[in-house]
C-alpha cells in the first residue's frame, strides 16, 4: 500500500517550502494566487488530504461534539440527529450521541461535561432542567440549547417560534369551521416549556376568533408516545359534547390518535380534524396522512453546529446568540388536505 502522501510531499511537488502549504491550506492571506495555484494543483495530483485528527489535537481538541435529546425512540430526535451529524461531518466534525431520557440527574450531566474528555461542546435538547440549572453549569464547557431554554440568557440558544406555531396550526383549523378544538400534550399552568408555549399559541388562537378558551380541552399526557395521544383521544371521544378537531403536539401523539379514532369509528377529516407538530417522515404515510407543523430540522441543525464551532474557537466572546429558524404548516389529508 502507498504511504499516505505528507505536507513535504506536496512542497516538494509544487516547489515551494511546508511552510508555504501549510499556509495555503489555512488559507493564509498572504500567498500569491500564482502560488496558491500550484500548491492545489500539488494536492490534486498527489491526493492530499488535511489530517483533521492530529490539527485538533494539536490544537487541545477533540474534534468531537456532544448531541445529548431526550429520546432517540421520538423520530423527532432522530431525525434531528441525522441533520447534526451531517452538518458536523462537514466540518469534520464527529459527532457523540447522549440519550438523556428527559431525567434531570443526566442533562446535568451532560450541562456539566460528563464527557469533557472526549467532546469539544455540547447541544442539548432539555425537558427536565430548572431554570437555575443553567447559572450552575460548567462555563469551560460551550453549549448550545435547542428547544426552549429553562432560563434566560447565559447560553446560545436555537429554536422556532412554538407560540406563532401552534397559534397558525390552531387558525388552519378555524379556516376549516371547527370549533372545540382540543390540545393532547398541552399545559395549562407550569413553567415555559414546548408543552405551555405552544398551548398558549393555541389560546392566542381562539381568542382572537372569538371563542372560549376551555382549559378541560387541554389535555396533559405522560409522555409524548403513539399511546398517550391514542389514550387522550379514546378520552375526549367520552366527552359530550365532543371536540371537532385535536391539536396534537407531536406527531407521535397525533398518529396515536388517528389509529384511536379509526378504532372508534371516528372519520378523520369527516367527523373531526387531526394535526400534528415536528413533520416525521412516518406523517407523511399514515392513512389518512397527518397535516403536521414543520420546522426546518435541516436549519436547527446547521444553525446549532455552526453556533457550537464558533463558541469552541471562540469560548471566551460575551455576545450570546438567540436564533429562531423557521417553520411551516404542511397541510395533509387529516384536515382536508
Amino acid at each position: 500500500m502507498a504511504a499516505r502522501p505528507r505536507i513535504k510531499d506536496v512542497a516538494e511537488y509544487a516547489g515551494v517550502s511546508p511552510k508555504t502549504v501549510s499556509n495555503v491550506i489555512n488559507n493564509f492571506e498572504h500567498v500569491s494566487e500564482r502560488t496558491r495555484a500550484a500548491v492545489q494543483e500539488a494536492i490534486d495530483a498527489l491526493g492530499y488530504r488535511v489530517n483533521i485528527a492530529g490539527r485538533q489535537l494539536r490544537q487541545g481538541r477533540t474534534g468531537m461534539i456532544t448531541l445529548a435529546v431526550p429520546e432517540l425512540d421520538v423520530a423527532y430526535f432522530a431525525e434531528l440527529a441525522k441533520h447534526v451529524m451531517a452538518e458536523a461531518d462537514a466540518r469534520g466534525r464527529t459527532v457523540l450521541i447522549h440519550q438523556t431520557g428527559a431525567v434531570r440527574e443526566r442533562e446535568l450531566a451532560a450541562l456539566h461535561g460528563f464527557d469533557a474528555q472526549f467532546s469539544d461542546g455540547l447541544i442539548l435538547s432539555p425537558l427536565a432542567l430548572h431554570p437555575r440549572d443553567l447559572a450552575t453549569r460548567d462555563r469551560r464547557l460551550p453549549v448550545v440549547l435547542l428547544g426552549e431554554r429553562p432560563a434566560e440568557g447565559g447560553t446560545d440558544h436555537v429554536g422556532i417560534d412554538n407560540v406563532t406555531a401552534a397559534r397558525e396550526a390552531t387558525e388552519h383549523l378555524l379556516s376549516r369551521g371547527r370549533r372545540r378544538i382540543a390540545v393532547i400534550g398541552g399545559a395549562v399552568r407550569g413553567r415555559q416549556g414546548t408543552d405551555r408555549l405552544r398551548t398558549d399559541g393555541y389560546r392566542e388562537a381562539m381568542e382572537k376568533a372569538g371563542l372560549p378558551f376551555e382549559p378541560d380541552l387541554v389535555l396533559p399526557v405522560d409522555a409524548y408516545h403513539w399511546r398517550d395521544g391514542a389514550r387522550a383521544a379514546a378520552a375526549l371521544m367520552e366527552r359530550n359534547p365532543r371536540p371537532d378537531a385535536l391539536l396534537c403536539l407531536n406527531d407521535h401523539l397525533a398518529l396515536g390518535a388517528l389509529r384511536a379514532l379509526h378504532d372508534l369509528g371516528r372519520s378523520v377529516p369527516g367527523d373531526l380534524d387531526v394535526i400534528g407538530f415536528d413533520d416525521i417522515e412516518a406523517s407523511q404515510f399514515s392513512v389518512p396522512s397527518l397535516t403536521t407543523v414543520a420546522p426546518d430540522k435541516h436549519q436547527i441543525a446547521r444553525a446549532a453546529v455552526a453556533l457550537l464551532l464558533e463558541r469552541i474557537e471562540a469560548p471566551d466572546a460575551v455576545e450570546l446568540r438567540d436564533q429562531v429558524v423557521g417553520h411551516r404548516v404542511i397541510v395533509r389529508e387529516s384536515t382536508g388536505g
